[in-house]
């Protein structure tokens, strides 16, 4: 919405919007897509506020006390996670959520709206599991100013009938015609006290082809960029607040390269590289000198890369596009530039056996990454390949959404050819490793989860900030917060 669109807005067509964030997860991870969704929605003349929940003791008395306060008329509803992808844990959020918005429907008549990326993983499923009637799939910008604006149709509005789900196309926006976000809805500085981080996108949507991904299922194939120069402006922002610990939101920072340099440019050219310290998730390639002398000078301090396999046939399996390689390639990088760098496997998938595991395990050891992120188990997506081939492979789910068929609820593919064997054949292999990070559920003092790590959050509380695995190699290597 442009400047001419907004002065012309009568008075009397603002709403008031309450946006509602359900994510309670310990460490906080501030709702970076709320705070992006009440700029715009701010800019264009409406009246936001932001019921937070992740720090209210009695979410229903603070329910109560918010919509009794005012006389909202469009309520949005955040799903950050659906649950926490962790297959020991096997935790599932949906039904929190659900009393949630139950008690919203039970004080207001008001139109409840959902949306986040848990809800664009699986709307329907969600709007079933939650008992909603209203969410929008993906951009959630773009839909929510038509919904303010007293339209019934919206990009991405699915909708439950008596007749079943009607669902609308989603547009692709264009992210550039959108306001640079003030980051003020959201209390960023509570949320860096406690979490040790704050999130900021460079851009939204993901074109490659891993077959578990819920990325794309997400925001999309079609990847939009934010100009760099709002991106930068936005970071300054959250930087003069005496925010400096940061991580992108993106799929995978480097793709497109152009962009991500263009970016760290950006960054580099507002004098922020030196006051910053940001982590990023990015492929393993491309990943050039040209890009590590760059995010080094923006100030990045670590990278997670998406590794997933330091086996060639199981990368092809999964979709990926690198090599075993491309990750010695990046770690040596990192080293050289002065970021530390984390691996993050994904074993399980098709095709593994004890040959495979054994052999990412001596790849990635050879690299020699500072951490390395070991996930047992792929989460079964709906609207992902992985979740077309698991449903002819029935044997192979475990989990409570195993056998559900929407896979809504927690279901997690384990290659036939290991079973729940493949966590002491991990174990094993990886022994006492400090690197490895690794949750094995027969023993309760390897736990890799990041929700409810009382690690963690005692960590933060003495001062330590940044990426959670390098807050974790941090305190393993005897390092002081910076």
């Amino acid at each position: 919405m442009d400047g001419g669109q907004r002065q012309g807005m009568r008075e009397d067509s603002a709403m008031r919007i309450l946006l509602v964030n359900t994510n309670r997860m310990v460490p906080p991870i501030a709702p970076v897509g709320l705070d992006y969704l009440a700029s715009v929605l701010t800019a264009a003349g409406h009246q936001v506020h932001l019921l937070d929940l992740c720090f209210e003791p009695e979410p229903d008395a603070a329910i109560d006390r918010e919509i009794g306060a005012a006389d909202y008329q469009l309520v949005g509803v955040s799903v950050r996670n659906t649950d926490d992808c962790y297959y020991p844990g096997l935790g599932w959020f949906l039904p929190d959520v659900r009393r949630i918005v139950e008690r919203i429907r039970s004080r207001t008549a008001t139109p409840v709206v959902l949306g986040g990326v848990g809800f664009s993983i699986m709307s329907e499923a969600v709007l079933d599991a939650v008992g909603a009637n209203l969410g929008v799939r993906g951009e959630g910008e773009f839909a929510m100013l038509r919904l303010a604006a007293g339209e019934e149709t919206a990009p991405g509005l699915v909708r439950r009938t008596d007749a079943g789900f009607e669902a609308a196309p989603r547009a692709s926006g264009d992210l550039s015609i959108l306001p640079g976000s003030t980051r003020e809805a959201v209390d960023n500085a509570r949320y860096y006290e406690a979490g040790g981080q704050i999130g900021f996108q460079t851009k939204r949507g993901c074109d490659a082809h891993c077959i578990y991904c819920a990325d794309p299922v997400a925001a999309g194939r079609s990847v939009r960029l934010r100009p760099p120069a709002v991106v930068a402006g936005e970071v300054g922002k959250l930087a003069a607040r005496g925010i400096m610990h940061l991580h992108t939101c993106d799929a995978e920072f480097n793709r497109p390269l152009d962009h991500a340099l263009a970016v760290c440019h950006a960054l580099i050219e507002q004098r922020l590289g030196d006051r910053l310290r940001w982590y990023a998730y990015c492929a393993p390639t491309p990943f050039p000198e040209e890009l590590a002398l760059a995010m080094r000078a923006a100030g990045c301090a670590g990278i997670n890369f998406g590794a997933d396999s330091g086996d060639h046939s199981m990368l092809r399996r999964l979709g990926r596009d690198h090599s075993s390689g491309d990750l010695r390639v990046a770690a040596e990088r990192c080293r050289n530039n002065g970021m530390a760098s984390m691996f993050d496997l994904l074993l399980g998938g098709p095709g593994e056996t004890e040959a495979t595991v054994r052999r990412s395990l001596r790849v990635v050891r050879e690299a020699e990454p500072d951490r390395v992120g070991l996930s047992v188990g792929v989460r079964v997506y709906p609207g992902t390949p992985l979740a077309q081939y698991a449903r002819t492979h029935p044997n192979a789910l475990h989990g409570p959404g195993a056998h559900d068929g929407g896979f809504a609820a927690p279901a997690y593919y384990l290659s036939p050819a290991l079973g729940e064997s493949i966590f002491g054949l991990v174990s094993r292999e990886v022994e006492d490793d400090p690197r490895f990070f690794f949750s094995d559920p027969t023993s309760t003092d390897r736990n890799y989860n990041y929700s409810d790590n009382t690690v963690l959050v005692d960590a933060i509380a003495r001062g330590y900030r940044g990426a959670y695995w390098d807050i974790l190699r941090r305190l393993q290597e005897g390092l002081p917060p910076e």
